[in-house]
């Protein structure tokens, strides 16, 4: 188990990694966007390109983040009964999740999407739209992007095990980490508490 734990660590960075900077891939969309829109308006001009690359930032995005949104807890849950429930039997129900609807989905898609990516790469296609892209950089994000997110859910799943087995903490807990800011403030809180302790101490 301690080896299925280190991978779950490996995964878990892995994710995070691409978390951090696959939001880039937003503020890049955003700048073509409003470049876009000026070369439109100043100079009566445009492209498909233009258009087609936000298209392509965001779906990658959007897929190549699923996985790291696993990791945060982020992903939409109906908790409707399932707070409710004792945590064992949550485990066990994400457990059931995991193997039985997020695993097979994800390797429905990397079959299908696999040769879908591949036969695009070598056929050289490219967008029916005039000045459009190629497209087999976007095909790459439905493998890649679920590819991820199925390797997170190998992750999550070992640390719901270990968890029954008492080896790790509840997993399904979102850890909040604090900000610069919020770290800055509860030193200047605690001290202040220390200076006030000190003043008492001494009066």
């Amino acid at each position: 188990m301690q080896a299925l734990l280190k991978l779950s660590q490996a995964i878990d960075g892995l994710s995070r990694w691409v978390g951090r900077y696959v939001i880039w891939l937003i503020l890049a969309a955003t700048a073509i966007s409003g470049l876009n829109a000026v070369v439109r308006k100043v100079f009566h001009t445009s492209s498909n390109a233009f258009l087609e690359i936000q298209w392509y930032l965001f779906a990658a995005s959007f897929l190549l983040a699923a996985g790291y949104a696993l990791l945060e807890k982020e992903h939409v849950k109906v908790d409707v009964v399932n707070a409710h429930l004792p945590l064992r039997v949550r485990v066990w129900i994400d457990i059931f999740g995991f193997i039985f609807f997020l695993g097979p989905v994800c390797a429905v898609i990397l079959y299908y999407g696999t040769p879908f990516f591949l036969q695009a790469w070598h056929s050289g296609e490219t967008s029916s739209n005039a000045g459009g892209l190629i497209r087999w950089p976007v095909y790459l994000m439905m493998p890649l992007g679920f590819g991820l997110l199925l390797l997170q859910g190998i992750s999550e799943l070992i640390k719901r095990f270990a968890f029954l087995a008492g080896l790790v903490p509840d997993p399904t807990v979102k850890v909040l980490e604090k900000s610069a800011e919020e770290e800055l403030a509860e030193a200047i809180r605690k001290a202040e508490e220390e200076q006030a302790a000190a003043k008492a101490k001494t009066a």
